[in-house]
């Protein structure tokens, strides 16, 4: 199951790094990974400002 998202997020970031990086380069790999970990922190935060946003506040 890790696997799987491991794999769509791989999948996200592979266009996303092929906009700044030529797909033959040596270091497609290493800059697909650090794209692929900005998507999980930025993924975690939506979750996190999701679930932590106050539901009964006033406005």
């Amino acid at each position: 199951m890790l696997g799987w998202l491991v794999r769509i997020l791989f999948a996200i970031a592979a266009p996303i790094t092929a906009l700044f990086v030529a797909r033959d380069a040596l270091n497609f790999g290493l800059i697909q990974t650090v794209v692929t970990m900005l998507l999980v922190t930025g993924l975690v935060w939506l979750i996190a400002v999701y679930t932590g946003r106050d539901r009964q506040a006033p406005r």
